[in-house]
């Protein structure tokens, strides 16, 4: 009898253990669209997610894509890239006619995460002078501008998304100063 009762409850278990693993597969299926910022792209789950970062630049010597050019790589942390580094290559496009505004464009920027995926960024926009009343004395220029996230590698592969830059450079020393903050739509990752 006590083998008997072990072998029922062991097929039962086996039993209830399908049965749940197909409704959660439909359940999960039935939520495609209202599943918290959540997509089925294919066999791939995207979600949204909030994306922020914040990283030290250093400049570096001046490239040579354009007529200024401007190189920086940095190191920081940030959600989804955790430690991680940045790299900007850009150009000085033009001033402002009151000389209060340097534009800059045709970017080439990544962000390399811990664990080696790189997720590839793109921003412009205006180097502006003097700094707000917001800004502490140190400030000496800023630049508040869109970024948008174009593709990655890795688990940022097929990666979108975006948001602002809150970035300034210093009297009190020579780095470039980023913090961003967006929303970035990925590969669900697994826990």
């Amino acid at each position: 009898m006590k083998m008997f009762k072990l072998l029922f409850f062991g097929a039962l278990s086996v039993c209830l253990f399908f049965a749940c693993s197909e409704l959660g597969e439909d359940y999960s299926g039935d939520l495609k669209s209202g599943n918290l910022g959540s997509d089925k792209d294919g066999d791939v789950k995207m979600v949204t997610v909030p994306f922020n970062v914040d990283y030290l630049g250093t400049y570096q010597p001046l490239g040579d894509k354009c007529d200024v050019n401007v190189i920086v790589d940095g190191i920081g942390t940030g959600t989804h890239v955790g430690n991680s580094t940045i790299h900007f290559d850009f150009c000085i496009l033009s001033n402002s006619a009151d000389g209060d505004s340097t534009y800059y464009g045709n970017t080439y920027a990544y962000i390399v995460a811990a664990n080696g995926d790189t997720l590839f960024v793109s921003i412009e926009g205006a180097v502006v002078e003097p700094p707000l009343d917001d800004h502490p004395d140190y400030v000496v220029n800023y630049w508040r501008d869109p970024f948008k996230i174009l593709d990655g590698t890795g688990r940022f592969e097929g990666a979108t998304g975006g948001g602002w830059s809150n970035d300034y450079n210093s009297t009190e020393d020579n780095y470039s100063h980023h913090h961003w903050e967006g929303t970035i739509k990925m590969k669900k990752g697994k826990r």
